[in-house]
């Protein structure tokens, strides 16, 4: 009798499979931005105003809890916790479409898993340097949605916002040579995933699915 290999899950609809690995972070990382959610919203009912930078996002007192949740530097506990839910579990959204949507869109592949991530990165990176109402003082605890960003809203320099657009560019790089079918596309787009991490997972993922198997 013959061992059965493993093989990776596979949506029905589309065919589109994700590494044993990937697809546990994909299904538990959407249950993640759920709950942090949910902890987010729990901060309304315990602190009057869980952020200082939206002072409108708050309950009338009758809502309120008999407790106050203590703070990590600007933020409630909760709040902190449900915000790097959100940041950590993001790129499940697009592994997600990948599998299921992908095969709608034109270039899909290339649009859920490079292209998406990088027109989020660029308007993330465009909100938090022009419209985020920001706190004082900066603290190692602002949340970002990859690691240059948060260099930036953790000091406020206006150099690590530059990066984090330098990088976004290599995004619309990677993603203008993968639809062209540049030999150069796979090493663009693993330089985009590795430099904007961790948005860019779903760029890493894409990068080594092309080099080992060939898929498009």
């Amino acid at each position: 009798m013959q061992g059965r290999t493993s093989e990776p899950p596979t949506d029905a609809r589309t065919g589109r499979s994700l590494p044993d690995w990937l697809e546990t972070y994909t299904k538990f990382g959407l249950y993640g931005l759920c709950v942090g959610t949910v902890l987010c919203l729990l901060a309304l009912f315990t602190n009057p105003v869980p952020d200082p930078s939206f002072p409108w996002f708050s309950l009338p007192e009758v809502y309120g809890l008999p407790i106050t949740q203590p703070r990590i530097e600007h933020w409630p506990v909760s709040y902190t916790v449900g915000i790097w839910l959100w940041i950590t579990c993001a790129p499940a959204l697009f592994l997600r479409g990948y599998e299921r949507f992908a095969g709608r869109w034109q270039y899909g592949p290339t649009a859920w898993l490079v292209g998406l991530p990088t027109v989020a990165m660029i308007a993330l990176t465009t909100y938090c340097r022009f419209f985020w109402p920001k706190p004082q003082p900066a603290t190692w605890n602002a949340p970002a949605y990859t690691f240059v960003c948060w260099a930036y809203c953790s000091t406020y320099d206006p150099l690590w916002s530059n990066l984090a657009y330098a990088i976004a560019a290599v995004g619309v790089i990677a993603f203008g040579m993968l639809v062209r079918g540049s030999s150069l596309s796979v090493a663009a787009e693993a330089t985009f995933g590795a430099l904007a991490l961790p948005l860019g997972l779903p760029a890493l993922f894409d990068a080594y699915r092309r080099a080992t198997t060939g898929q498009r």
